[in-house]
Parts: C-alpha cells; sequence; structure tokens
C-alpha cells in the first residue's frame, strides 16, 4: 500500500478547561473543595473571600464582573489544616547520664522511646486566646503521664521504675504488654545485669497501677486482674474461676455446660456473667487520643406547610467575589493591551460560576431525593423505597454518572440524622404482591425483629426469613445473614442470654 492523503469529518466532545473544572468541583466533598478553593485563592489575586477585609464589605461587588454574582458561605479551613500537624512531641530529657548498674535510671537506652514526664509538648504554644479542639485534645492527660505520676508517688527505687517505664514502653493503645518477657529481656544489653526475675517483679509492679488490668499479656489475664482487685464476694469468686477455666464457653453463650461443670444456679451465674460483662478489657482505651472527624452537611432538610424541603446549608457555601481594585484597574485598560490580569480575571469568573452551578446541581438532585423518599422522613428506615441513580437522572434531566458524582461523599442532615446522599439509593427486593421493598426497609425490619426477641430463645436466620415471608416479604435466608453481619448483629448463638 502506498502512502496517500486522506481528508475525513468527524465529531468528538473536547472538555473545555471551564467543564473539566466545573465536574472536578462537582465529584469533590465539601473538605476538598475548600482546599481546592484555597489553592485558588492563593494563586488567583483577582480572587477573594466575601467577608475578608473591610474594604471588601464596604465597596461591595462590582456588577458584571463575577459572572453569576456572589457565591454563599464557607468556613475558612484553619481547623482542616492545624489537624494535618502532627501534636504533642514527647519531652525528651536533652542529656542523660551515663548509667552504671546501680544508677539505672539514668541511662540514655532506658529513655530512648520517650519520658514519661508531665511536661506534656515540647513545642512552644503560640500565645493565641482561641483554644483549638485539637490543643485541647493533645493537651489531655496520656497513660504514659498517668503512670509517671503514680511513679512519682510511689516509694520504688529507680532501678525499680526504670524498668517499669522500659515495660510501659511496649504498651499498646488498649494497654497490653504487646511483647513478652524474654523478647523484652533480649533487647536489654547485657553489661545491665538485668535478670528475668528483675521484670517478672517490675511487671507485678506496672499490673499494681491505675487503670487496673494494665500490662496484662491477654484479655483473660486483663479480666482476672480487675476481678482480683475486687472485694472478695460470691459473684467474684464465680467469676474469676469462669474468666480462668470456662472463658471459652463464656464467648460462646454455652452457659447450660457452665452451669453443669461449675454446678452453679442460674442466679449465681447470672450474677457473675454480669460482673463479668461490666469489666473492661480494654483499660487504656481512655488515653487514647481521639481523632474526630466532623462531618458538614451540604443539604438541610425540614419540613415547612406540610411538605419536605431540601436547601442548601450555609456554612458549605463559600462566598467568592472578584476583587474590586484589580477588576477597575481591568476595566479601564484598552482593548488590545491584554496581560495575565485579564486571564486570571476570567479564571476568576469560572471558579465563581462552577461553584454556584455545583451547589445548584445538589440542590435539585437533593430536592428530588427528599420527594421520592419522604416516607423514609416520616416514618424511617422502615418506609425506605427502591431507588436507583436512572430515576433521579431522568427527573432532573441529567446523566447518571453525574448524579453519581453528585451523591458521593455529600451529606445530608435530616431530623432523623446526618446521611450521606447514597444512603437513600439501595437495591429491591420482590414482594408477593408483585412491589418491591428496598434493602434499607428489609435490614430495618430485620434490625425490630432481633430487637424484640426473647433472649432465651433468639431468632435465628431461618426464623427471621419465615417471619418476613408472612409478611409477604421473600427474602432468603442467606440474604437475611448478609444484612445481619452489615448491621453488626451477631449471630444467634451469640445472642443468647440467661
Amino acid at each position: 500500500m502506498k502512502p496517500s492523503l486522506q481528508l475525513k469529518l468527524s465529531q468528538q466532545l473536547a472538555l473545555t478547561p471551564q467543564l473539566q473544572q466545573a465536574i472536578k468541583l462537582l465529584q469533590l466533598s465539601t473538605l476538598d473543595m475548600n482546599q481546592e478553593i484555597e489553592r485558588y485563592l492563593l494563586e488567583n489575586p483577582l480572587l477573594e473571600r466575601e467577608d475578608e477585609t473591610a474594604f471588601g464589605r464596604a465597596n461591595g461587588n462590582v456588577d458584571g464582573l463575577n459572572g453569576s454574582g456572589n457565591v454563599t458561605g464557607e468556613r475558612e479551613q484553619g481547623h482542616a489544616e492545624q489537624e494535618e500537624r502532627g501534636d504533642g512531641d514527647d519531652a525528651r530529657n536533652a542529656d542523660h547520664g551515663e548509667l552504671s548498674p546501680t544508677d539505672i535510671e539514668e541511662d540514655r537506652w532506658f529513655q530512648d522511646s520517650g519520658s514519661y514526664g508531665g511536661t506534656g509538648s515540647g513545642r512552644d504554644r503560640d500565645d493565641d486566646d482561641d483554644v483549638e479542639a485539637h490543643d485541647l485534645q493533645a493537651a489531655a492527660t496520656s497513660l504514659r503521664d498517668h503512670l509517671e505520676w503514680q511513679l512519682g508517688l510511689s516509694q520504688y527505687s529507680d532501678r525499680d521504675k526504670a524498668l517499669i517505664r522500659f515495660l510501659g514502653e511496649g504498651l499498646d493503645d488498649d494497654g497490653y504488654l504487646s511483647a513478652s518477657l524474654p523478647e523484652l529481656l533480649e533487647t536489654i544489653p547485657p553489661k545491665y545485669e538485668v535478670e528475668a526475675c528483675d521484670l517478672d517483679i517490675a511487671l507485678k509492679q506496672l499490673q499494681s497501677l491505675d487503670p487496673t488490668g494494665i500490662g496484662a499479656r491477654s484479655p483473660q489475664e486483663c479480666l482476672m486482674l480487675q476481678l482480683k482487685a475486687l472485694p472478695a464476694t460470691p459473684p467474684r469468686d464465680l467469676a474469676l474461676i469462669i474468666v480462668e477455666r470456662h472463658l471459652d464457653l463464656l464467648a460462646n453463650r454455652d452457659f447450660n455446660k457452665i452451669i453443669k461443670q461449675l454446678e452453679c444456679g442460674d442466679e449465681a451465674l447470672k450474677a457473675a456473667h454480669a460482673l463479668i460483662v461490666s469489666l473492661n478489657p480494654r483499660p487504656a482505651a481512655r488515653f487514647a487520643a481521639l481523632d474526630a472527624r466532623y462531618v458538614i452537611p451540604d443539604v438541610i432538610v425540614k419540613k415547612a406547610r406540610g411538605r419536605w424541603m431540601s436547601q442548601i446549608n450555609p456554612d458549605a457555601f463559600p462566598k467568592l467575589r472578584v476583587n474590586r481594585l484589580y477588576a477597575e484597574i481591568l476595566s479601564r485598560q484598552k482593548r488590545g493591551n491584554e496581560s495575565g490580569l485579564s486571564t486570571q480575571l476570567q479564571e476568576a469568573r469560572w471558579l465563581i460560576k462552577n461553584v454556584q452551578q455545583r451547589f445548584d446541581t445538589i440542590a435539585r438532585v437533593s430536592q428530588a431525593i427528599v420527594d421520592r423518599q419522604r416516607q423514609f422522613f416520616e416514618h424511617g428506615e422502615v418506609a425506605m423505597r427502591p431507588l436507583v441513580l436512572r430515576e433521579i437522572a431522568d427527573v432532573v434531566n441529567l446523566h447518571e454518572s453525574t448524579v453519581s458524582r453528585v451523591t458521593s461523599q455529600k451529606y445530608m442532615a435530616t431530623p432523623r440524622g446526618i446521611f450521606e446522599l447514597k444512603y437513600f439509593f439501595g437495591s429491591h427486593v420482590s414482594t408477593d404482591s408483585g412491589g418491591a421493598c428496598s434493602a434499607t426497609a428489609i435490614r430495618a425490619l430485620i434490625k425490630q425483629l432481633i430487637g424484640g426477641e426473647d433472649g432465651k430463645k433468639p431468632l435465628s436466620d431461618s426464623q427471621i426469613s419465615e417471619i418476613l415471608g408472612q409478611q409477604g416479604i421473600v427474602v432468603a435466608r442467606r440474604t437475611v445473614a448478609k444484612y445481619r453481619e452489615a448491621l453488626n448483629i451477631p449471630p444467634v448463638n451469640l445472642r443468647k442470654t440467661l
């Protein structure tokens, strides 16, 4: 074949920069969108927040320069940026003396993993009047500080305190000693003359500290330490025997076998079981730092005049505008005297328009969801109806992929709680009458049935399937088991009570 030139006409979809930006903003969550806007604010001098300066507030906006007009309300992201920083570097002693066998606590080796000192964070804090939530969290007492405070009040020798600190470094977030004593002993240099009996003694001393159960090597040992610390009573003595010898039977709820082997009555076993349940298998959990993440809903649903209405949350809406000073300078320039600011002015207009379009689309999709799930807002999950993306896409005249982007990582605040928009979509199960029932409603029914069951004779998955069948909902046993596991509800043998 000889090479040749041919002319061919064809059509293809070209994504302009403005359209690419609109699609990107649409699929971002509120937090990610806010971070993207912050980037634009840093790069584009013609773009600013409406409430940034008193000058801007006094002069208002320039008509015709901001595209689709002002865009309302998003909070500053100082909190999010500060949460990205690591807080609370442990205080370290700058210099430590050389360790001798009789003066073990001053050695650098025992302090490599950090100090228990109560000085808190080693970083300097700014003199800010506004104390952020993460600062309060970082200032909370840690497990190391709590143990060090108790060691400071104890009469242990300096060598014993150093060994207790060494063992404390091996505690996990739940307060368990993750490594065995022989493994820890191998990490100690021979020159310090630490023997296995020394670590045994140090472990007993660590386990005597608060919280009770700290330093345990297994959940069984943790429960036994807490039971031994209680006054001697018949329920306590029976609970100690159960934990020591029959903890596996208790975990499997095999109460009849426990009663048979221990020859105890139902009331005695019930009292011992209640005592065991009251114990804390994670004694150090209250000292762990909590990483609380708050959701800012994009939409708020309220009932007005007998109808459920959705509206955009003002706190999730960024207030953006074109900088008035730069806009006036550009407006006085002659045509043809273009500069880089003209391009940035156009980009600022695009961003403001795309942000407005993003929230307009979210508002349309949210209202369509509310209209079709109004029974949910009236009666709860049991009234949730089946819903697919195609149904909403047809109503709002959008593509399914666009609806999928809108409902991903967008949240709706309702009188029944905060839900992701995707929560209102779900598969359906056919009913005897020829209708359909939402999977969410079936899960709610299963939860109600299990919540009202007799603890001595809990319902099996087969029995739940039969009960639902009597109500006209045809669900297989395997489907019931799948929905039950999704609700984090244990199987029938683990739900049995005395």
